[in-house]
């Protein structure tokens, strides 16, 4: 299903690049299942050890209350203490849903003096209330400042996917990654299929040479259609975009960003690296009602790897035609297919498919973090989660725009969006994108 949130705001920073053409998946991701069954307990903030760990939620969207129910679900005292939006509306739905919650209700402690709405809520948050770990699920335009801000502030984070809408972004957030691992901070990103069984497991499969080595790949994120928000009469432009927010790439990165992500991020990890260059084709069919902002509703990109890898890439949001969310691969020696069924099939006779219980990736992604802060096992998830988002910007620049698109190239694009976030200001929605031009 697709992972939403709701609307707050951030500002502006300058940030580093990096080569991103090394990196261990598999490595990165292997001792992930192991920190839940780590004892002791630790806090972010700095000073004596301390049993209870204090949240902050920075974006009250259906994503972000799933994220707090999720937190507060976690072994070990805890508490949700401080809430951050753009809208008033928004906190005070998504307070009132999580202190509803008879399991969760007595770990809610958030009064109006911890209720930050407005374009700085996040920072106020940040700065004001004594928090330990802060989640952060606005739409990504803004995730790369909130990062940064929560980072410098010596926070714990949890971050949705994707990390951020353009180059400038991932250049902000890889910096943050930097400065958290220099102060062992430990980050999150919701890219929940590296803590779910069934594909940790296809992966080790992939790792021991189970379809020998990868030639091809294939993946999907083709469904339905999604929410939309009519505007009305007293919005302005600014606060229509931001209630709006998946139909405008300045916000969402469009939903080749904001969900495919999720299959680049598969193919990403079996490959152990991200893709150098791309081009494709996409477009504008059927979502042609201004309500859908300007963004396209299918893409299909054509991405190659250093070695020659060709990794094929499709979503459409389209109503009315048959769904497909999964990955492909074809290996010197055989295939594997994942998403449901998870199966290996070699070309030798040998067969394997995942026939265990799944477990709630969505939770165990949670758990694995806060076991990690409570022991101060190593966890930083903002890299790879960088390089998984940068796929997906490159596909994204090569549909707009017609052309090849290379890595540095998506790396080094400009920043997305307004300077300031004012209710009262200007925003057009800007052109439909027209490749060739």
């Amino acid at each position: 299903m697709a992972r939403s949130s709701s609307s707050s705001s951030g500002g502006i920073s300058t940030g580093g690049s990096r080569d991103l053409s090394r990196r261990g998946f598999l490595g990165s991701t292997a001792a992930l299942g192991a920190a839940a069954a780590l004892p002791a307990a630790t806090s972010g903030r700095s000073g004596p050890r301390l049993d209870e760990l204090r949240i902050g939620l920075v974006g009250c969207g259906g994503r972000g209350t799933g994220a707090a129910y999720q937190a507060l679900s976690t072994k070990g005292p805890i508490r949700l203490v401080a809430m951050a939006d753009m809208f008033e509306d928004r906190l005070n739905g998504s307070l009132n849903s999580i202190s509803n919650e008879d399991r969760l209700k007595e770990r809610v402690d958030v009064p109006v003096e911890r209720r930050y709405v407005g374009a700085n809520a996040y920072l106020e948050l940040i700065e004001k209330a004594d928090v330990d770990v802060v989640l952060l699920a606005t739409p990504p335009h803004f995730r790369p400042a909130h990062f940064e801000a929560a980072v410098k502030a010596g926070k714990h984070v949890f971050m949705e996917k994707p990390v951020a809408v353009d180059g400038f972004g991932i250049r902000q957030v890889l910096k943050a990654a930097g400065e958290a691992k220099a102060k062992s901070l430990k980050v999150g990103v919701g890219l929940q299929r590296h803590h779910q069984k069934s594909y940790r497991a296809c992966m080790e499969q992939i790792a021991a040479g189970g379809i020998g080595r990868i030639v091809a790949m294939h993946v999907y994120w083709n469904m339905g259609a999604l929410w939309s928000v009519a505007r009305k009469p007293e919005h302005t432009d600014i606060e229509w975009q931001l209630r709006n927010w998946l139909y405008f790439a300045w916000l969402s990165g469009d939903h080749i960003v904001e969900q495919h992500i999720h299959n680049l991020d598969v193919a990403n990890w079996a490959k152990g690296e991200m893709p150098v260059e791309c081009f494709g084709a996409g477009g504008r069919q059927v979502r042609t009602d201004p309500v859908f902002g300007h963004i396209f509703d299918h893409h299909s990109v054509h991405y190659r790897y250093a070695d020659g890898t060709t990794l094929f890439s499709m979503c459409r949001q389209q109503a009315g035609c048959p769904s497909k969310v999964s990955e492909h691969l074809i290996g010197s020696e055989g295939r594997a297919d994942l998403g449901g069924p998870f199966r290996f099939e070699r070309y030798d006779g040998w067969n394997w498919s995942f026939n265990e219980g799944d477990n709630n990736p969505y939770q165990v992604e949670h758990d694995d973090l806060f076991a990690a802060i409570r022991n101060g096992t190593e966890y930083n998830e903002a890299e790879y989660g960088a390089e998984s988002t940068l796929t997906a910007i490159m596909g994204r620049m090569a549909t707009y725009s017609g052309k090849v698109i290379s890595r540095d190239q998506a790396l080094q694009s400009a920043r997305l969006g307004p300077e300031t976030y004012e209710f009262d200001q200007a925003l057009p929605v800007d052109p439909i994108p027209m490749p060739g031009l």
